[in-house]
């Protein structure tokens, strides 16, 4: 299970038994089809429940409100996004080999997960907190890789921050084209084309 997902409960309400994880869990991927489907306002703890396969009572076992379970489905995603493109690095993989490496990995998630583009993008007004966290997140492990290859050699100087932000809004978007709207082109075809944008640039030599 995804870290983060027991801790998404409410204050206090983390599951301490394997059964009980496994009941988070269910809500959280019910949760996800939910507002994926539905949207935050349209969504309802009933439905969670119902495509969950658990009693109401369930839901409030673990959970204070829906807000407060779309809070943690949020956070859970935006984990377990952080957690796939680390897993899709490979040992030895240097400058923007990690970074086409870590895309690939986000763009099969999103593949998988085409609900992530409804849920974030309600987040920004249905849980701004969060929704700030998993940008803000996001740039800071890619401006930390961008780091050690600087310091390795393997890139330029440069205004990582920066970069960092440039690069996620490509990854984005790359994602909501190529994992959201059109899969019909292999996934490393797509990482390889972003991986020579960032290597060779768009002027003329």
């Amino acid at each position: 299970m995804p870290q983060g997902a027991a801790a998404g409960a409410s204050p206090g309400k983390a599951p301490r038994t394997e059964r009980g994880r496994a009941t988070l869990r269910r809500l959280l991927d019910a949760a996800a089809s939910e507002f994926g489907e539905r949207g935050f306002h349209e969504a309802s703890i009933s439905g969670i429940t119902r495509r969950a396969g658990t009693a109401l009572g369930s839901f409030y076992t673990y959970f204070d409100s829906k807000d407060a379970i779309f809070t943690a489905l949020v956070r859970d995603m935006s984990a377990r996004v952080a957690q796939t493109a680390a897993a899709a690095i490979e040992p030895g993989a240097t400058g923007l080999e990690r970074e086409r490496q870590a895309f690939a990995g986000f763009l099969g998630f999103a593949r998988e997960h085409k609900e992530i583009y409804r849920i974030i993008d309600e987040a920004e007004f249905a849980d701004p907190e969060s929704y700030r966290q998993h940008y803000e997140g996001t740039a800071t492990r890619i401006a930390a890789r961008l780091g050690e290859a600087v310091a390795a050699g393997e890139l330029s100087a440069g205004d990582n921050d920066v970069r960092a932000w440039a690069i996620m809004g490509m990854n984005v978007f790359l994602g909501l084209r190529y994992g959201v709207q059109d899969t019909s082109r292999p996934v490393e075809e797509i990482a390889a084309i972003a991986e020579g944008l960032l290597r060779d640039g768009l002027a003329r030599r």
